[in-house]
């Protein structure tokens, strides 16, 4: 459409981007809460008044930071029974006892700003061979269909890795009731967290 056909009260201004802090920029993938709190805390007394608004922990914030962990390192995540990512309660101790980013959203959110974390498409290779099952977050449990219990290795895609950390992530098969089920409890784990971005 040509602006020339369009009315001035039509014509609408684009809206700022979202204004905030990440994680990655200044510290990689391995930073600690306390740091994290730390620039979260200078974003609100200084930038907030700018437009600033998300603070975000960014890029394997599951992963262990112990010796032999690097960014495609294999078997150093912190995953739950059902083979979603968990922040690393070394990194992370309000994680402890099953939190995962629920003390830390609610900790920025007083700060009156809004908080993020990076999420991997698919499920991860750590998850697949473990062969966690799925959680089924409608009935509750195992997810179940035609007789049986699915599990990671059931929805994961192999030959679809992350073309750039290959002992990360793998796609899911979304075609399945089983891999919809995987994606909604990841979303649903990151909604009752507090996660706004």
């Amino acid at each position: 459409v040509s602006s020339q056909n369009l009315s001035q009260s039509d014509i609408q201004q684009a809206g700022l981007p979202p204004r905030g802090w990440n994680s990655y920029d200044a510290f990689s993938w391995i930073i600690s809460e306390q740091e994290f709190f730390q620039n979260a805390e200078l974003v609100s007394r200084r930038l907030r008044v700018h437009g600033y608004e998300y603070v975000v922990v960014d890029y394997l914030w599951y992963r262990k930071k112990v010796p032999g962990a690097y960014s495609n390192s294999l078997g150093f995540d912190v995953i739950d029974e059902w083979g979603r990512m968990v922040p690393d309660p070394g990194r992370w101790p309000s994680s402890n006892g099953g939190k995962g980013f629920s003390e830390v959203a609610r900790k920025v959110h007083s700060l009156g700003l809004k908080f993020g974390i990076h999420v991997m498409r698919g499920i991860s290779t750590q998850a697949v061979n473990a062969n966690t099952p799925i959680l089924d977050t409608i009935k509750g449990g195992a997810y179940t269909e035609a007789g049986r219990v699915w599990h990671a290795k059931d929805i994961a895609i192999p030959e679809r890795s992350c073309a750039w950390m290959s002992n990360g992530f793998m796609s899911v098969n979304t075609k399945l009731g089983a891999g919809r089920a995987f994606l909604r409890s990841l979303y649903e784990q990151y909604a009752a967290w507090g996660v706004d971005l």
